[in-house]
């Protein structure tokens, strides 16, 4: 078969750079836009006004806030190397969202919680695992969000401009900064939602083209086992003693269920190692839950859940088959094996599945339609970006800086913010390296590998917090330490000697590193749940009047709850009031000191208003109660969504054992 890519395709016609500078403009001018709008929310209104949402806008978001770049490069990067067996991480989530649906939002609505710290505070107290889940959150913020997401906007930029990886992610970071200063993280509202729908919109037209190039989905079963690159021969092969399954397509790549023992993606680990990393993403990450929460009844969260689920379908069609599509088409590129060709193709020896999906962006779409799917693909990276850098600097300000100082005024959190994004964003430059050599060059094998290292521990405390009594914060504490220690090492030790590949294989140790990561994430699993249970068994349990509605089982409970943090929470507001009252007797000395009417009266005002503003607080707070959710649900409604559940476990069932 002829080679459709001999050359270098970049963007360099009118239409296609006319539609990106459009695209940016407009973006942009959102930004500005909001700008100057005058922003009258709090934190809480804004919390409070997202309860009223209806059940497609959750569907939608949920997809959306998934499914990024690095989804594109990822899924179809790892299609194009090994086949559809990665479609399985995207139908393991349509029986998750109805777990989340089902069993985890209704404890978290009558828990009356807005964030997953708190949560775990309510559930538990004290305040050592809410800290615990703060920095792992930034940790993996920074190794599977912050760098993927460089590394996936890098790749697009390098494919369709052909400019270095480094030169790209810099451009794009600066990009981003203006689009934050603009108002970007204000436009996030107006343009993510708009942007995912175009994206789908692209994906569909690209699968298409694509379909079309190859001759259909019968030719791509029978060409994709030959796709082989041509310029191997040539290469001196014995100089790095290649051997033949290094560049030859996986004869299982059309199964979903693979080996145990010799599967790139082992059936257990599929099946059950999938689920629990998804358990930790989709039931306890708090943008996906988020977005439950502001749902407007326990039925429009289920609906939601639904409708995501069946979005979750496309990822398989619109992102996998590209993918191998791509290899196919490309094979010399997508497919090559030689470290040299390799690091001039893509910029790293140990392959360039990545490639896959951008390759075909830049080489199938028609001119105009290419350049709009790029603009699309970086602006949506941009957004996420600029939304991971606001959470991530939050998360380190709020939770982290204000326990090293308690005393910290409102201009130094700010600060401290600002250069938390710096070093955030240093660190996730100096991880490239790492993100583009792991897992064979494969992204959505290195974004799964770390997660299985360090997310089983969350997913196990999680789940027993909210289906076992019996679990008290000693047990949970020490469970997530114990499995962060397991997790580590194993995943130190794999960093350290490197992943490896087919040509170049890891040093690591087989008693280290040779049991698959999904089995690792299932073993570290059952690990951290025998330890959380066998601790809370040995210390003293919590009483059922500090956990009603903070369980599965008493989550109908009438009762008071008596919080186990109201003793904290009560020497923090003490620890904010005693800087005010010094201010204020400073002041009155002041205006001792002085005598001056004016103090007086300034004196008195600030009194009236300190009244009136706890009187506002007071009352915010009793419409507050009077809002929380209830998660009764009309039966009607109810019986609907359960048989629409049903009916989407089924299509499930039956995609899986089609292409299992």
């Amino acid at each position: 078969m002829e080679n459709p890519s001999s050359g270098k395709v970049t963007i360099s016609n009118p239409a296609d750079i006319t539609v990106i500078v459009g695209y940016f403009i407009m973006v942009i001018g959102v930004g500005i836009w909001s700008m100057f709008r005058i922003n009258r929310g709090t934190v809480g209104g804004y919390f409070l006004a997202g309860r009223t949402m209806t059940w497609w806008p959750v569907g939608a978001s949920l997809f959306a806030s998934n499914i990024g770049s690095g989804h594109f490069v990822g899924l179809a990067g790892t299609g194009a190397a090994s086949g559809i067996a990665v479609g399985g991480f995207e139908w393991n989530a349509l029986f998750i969202v109805l777990l989340l649906g089902w069993l985890f939002v209704p404890v978290y609505l009558t828990a009356e919680v807005i964030t997953m710290p708190e949560y775990l505070k309510k559930r538990f107290g004290g305040t050592r695992i809410s800290l615990y889940l703060s920095v792992i959150s930034l940790f993996l913020y920074i190794f599977t969000k912050i760098s993927v997401d460089m590394f996936s906007g890098a790749v697009f930029i390098q494919q369709a401009l052909g400019w270095n990886i480094y030169v790209a992610v810099i451009s794009l970071l600066l990009i981003t900064a203006l689009y934050t200063v603009t108002g970007g993280l204000a436009a996030l509202m107006y343009t993510d939602t708009f942007q995912t729908f175009v994206i789908i919109a692209g994906a569909f037209v690209l699968t298409g083209f694509s379909f079309a190039e190859v001759g259909g989905y019968n030719a791509l079963l029978a060409k994709y086992s030959s796709a082989m690159p041509s310029n191997f021969s040539s290469m001196e092969p014995q100089r790095y003693n290649i051997s033949p399954e290094c560049y030859t397509p996986r004869q299982d790549a059309f199964n979903l269920l693979r080996d145990p023992t010799t599967g790139d993606l082992p059936w257990p680990g599929v099946v059950f190692g999938i689920a629990i990393v998804g358990g930790w993403y989709w039931c306890t990450d708090q943008v996906i839950v988020q977005r439950c929460l502001a749902a407007r009844s326990l039925t429009h969260v289920k609906a939601g859940c639904i409708m995501c689920g069946y979005l979750k379908l496309l990822p398989m069609f619109l992102m996998v088959f590209p993918g191998m599509i791509s290899r196919v088409l490309y094979p010399d590129e997508v497919g090559c094996v030689v470290p040299e060709v390799c690091k001039r193709v893509c910029g790293t020896e140990v392959g360039c599945s990545n490639i896959a999906y951008p390759k075909l962006v830049v080489s199938v779409m028609p001119n105009g339609l290419r350049g709009l799917m790029l603009a699309v693909m970086l602006a949506a990276l941009m957004s996420s970006l600029a939304s991971i850098f606001n959470s991530s600097s939050t998360l380190f300000t709020m939770d982290i800086w204000t326990r090293i100082r308690p005393q910290a005024t409102e201009r130094e959190l700010i600060i401290v913010g600002r250069v938390w994004v710096l070093c955030i964003v240093a660190i996730s430059i100096c991880w490239i390296p790492v993100v583009q050599a792991a897992q064979s060059g494969q992204l959505f094998d290195y974004i799964q590998s770390v997660s299985s290292y360090l997310a089983p521990p969350i997913a196990s405390v999680f789940l027993l917090a909210v289906f076992v009594k019996r679990v008290n914060e000693t047990g949970a504490f020490w469970g997530l330490i114990g499995g962060l220690v397991m997790g580590l090492c194993r995943m130190l030790p794999e960093f350290w000697f490197g992943t490896g590949s087919c040509i170049f294989p890891s040093n690591c140790p087989f008693l280290v590193c040779g049991v698959h990561y999904l089995h690792f994430g299932i073993i570290l699993f059952f690990c951290t749940s025998v330890l959380v249970l066998v601790v809370s068994h040995c210390t003293a349990p919590i009483d059922d009047q500090h956990l009603h509605r903070l369980v599965f089982s008493l989550r109908h409970s009438k009762e008071e709850r008596k919080d186990l943090d109201w003793e904290h929470e009560e020497k923090g507001r003490e620890a904010q009031r005693e800087p005010e009252e010094r201010v204020r007797e400073k002041n009155h000395r002041d205006a001792g000191k002085n005598g001056s009417y004016s103090h007086r009266q300034m004196e008195r005002t600030c009194a009236q208003e300190e009244k009136s503003g706890s009187q506002a607080h007071e009352q915010g707070t009793l419409e507050v109660s009077e809002k929380l959710p209830n998660i009764s649900e009309d039966p009607l409604w109810k019986n609907t969504v359960d048989a629409n559940a049903l009916i989407m476990m089924a299509v499930a069932v039956f995609l899986w054992g089609y292409y299992a």
